[in-house]
């Protein structure tokens, strides 16, 4: 009997920042081995990170980037998992999914693997319902259904363009919450897939996210954390915040839920602490800047939407740090150097990037 074609086998490039050796690799195997893998490898990139056989992969370490981007590698995080954008960056597939090398296949209520990478498939390849909430959940999973009372004139939804997954065990929590429940775990496995609503925000998590890179790709930039910055561990909140207020604008839909991941271990909450400390007091002007933010009606495109989105942080946000005046002109020369990597209207496979150690 003929093996099925896994989902978009041709279509979806997973992408894994790393420090370490990938042996998490060999538990998933069944699930990423027929897909392409985009490793970065973040800190010393003199040393060597092991991947387990079989696997096909890209792996670019620093000095790639530097190389690739040259002058522009400034706005890619260093010493910190932020710098998984840069493999957003280098894709030349239509979707990403990403996820940490701490998470590992989890089992649902029967004790089945859960397939993460085919739920998430499956999340984006159906619509969202942004602007009417159904109260049955994602209406157009098998066994549901719109509700009495959702306009039938909506019920064609939106394209999707971000599927965000949960954790069993270890939840992603904040340092302090950490520090109160250090013994917490979630063993919840709820059967869900919602859509959140259009003008709500949300804590977007990069540890097992997917999305669409044709729709929304260049508004995946996970800012400048880590190294030399006076923040860390607000990457993909950053990235969450102004993707949802784009998607918001643009008509598309965000979804979170299933599937699951299994978090293998917490991060040390006083390290996490130092990290998140000002972003702790920082968000709370953050988020009504992103709650009151408007886009001009000019603004067709994802890039677009970044570039006026990037003023307005600069504009708005200065006066708590300068370090968001930095930010902004970092989220403009993401947007350049996305848009060199990945010219419109032509050719992108004659792109000479391959400058990533390829196997």
């Amino acid at each position: 009997m003929a093996t099925p074609t896994p989902l978009l086998k041709d279509e979806l490039d997973i992408v894994i920042p790393t420090i370490r050796n990938l042996d998490f690799l060999v538990m998933w195997r069944p699930f990423f081995q027929p897909y392409h893998l985009i490793i970065v490898q973040d800190g010393d990139p003199s040393k060597t990170i092991n991947v387990p056989e079989g696997f096909d992969y890209e792996l670019y370490n620093r000095n790639d980037i530097n190389r690739i981007l040259g002058p522009k590698a400034s706005c890619i995080s260093f010493k910190d998992s932020a710098c998984r954008c840069f493999g957003y960056m280098v894709s030349k597939k239509k979707y990403i999914y990403t996820i940490d090398d701490d998470c590992f296949v989890a089992k649902d209520p029967s004790g089945n693997d859960i397939n993460a990478l085919e739920q998430h498939i499956k999340n984006l390849l159906c619509p969202s319902t942004p602007h009417f909430f159904n109260t049955l959940y994602d209406p157009y999973r098998e066994g549901a259904d719109f509700v009495r009372g959702y306009p039938f004139s909506m019920r064609e939804g939106a394209h999707t363009a971000v599927s965000h997954g949960l954790w069993l065990n270890i939840p992603d929590y904040d340092a302090p919450t950490q520090l109160v429940k250090p013994r917490e775990r979630n063993t919840r496995y709820v059967d869900a897939v919602l859509t959140i609503p259009k003008g709500t925000l949300f804590p977007m998590c990069g540890m097992n996210l997917a999305f669409n890179r044709e729709l929304i790709g260049p508004a995946m930039y996970f800012g400048l954390m880590g190294d030399g910055q006076p923040i860390g561990r607000y990457d993909d909140m950053w990235a969450g915040w102004c993707t949802k207020v784009i998607c918001d604008h643009l008509g598309l839909g965000i979804k979170t839920g299933l599937p699951y991941i299994w978090h293998s271990k917490a991060s040390n909450p006083f390290v996490n602490l130092k990290k998140e400390y000002k972003g702790i007091y920082w968000q709370e002007e953050i988020i009504p800047f992103f709650q009151a933010v408007t886009l001009p009606k000019e603004c067709t495109t994802v890039q677009q939407c970044y570039i006026e989105l990037a003023k307005q942080v600069k504009a708005k946000l200065s006066n708590i740090d300068r370090y968001f005046t930095k930010l902004a002109d970092a989220m403009v020369t993401w947007i350049e150097a996305w848009d060199e990597l990945n010219p419109t209207g032509e050719n992108l496979a004659k792109l000479s990037i391959s400058n990533g150690k390829t196997k």
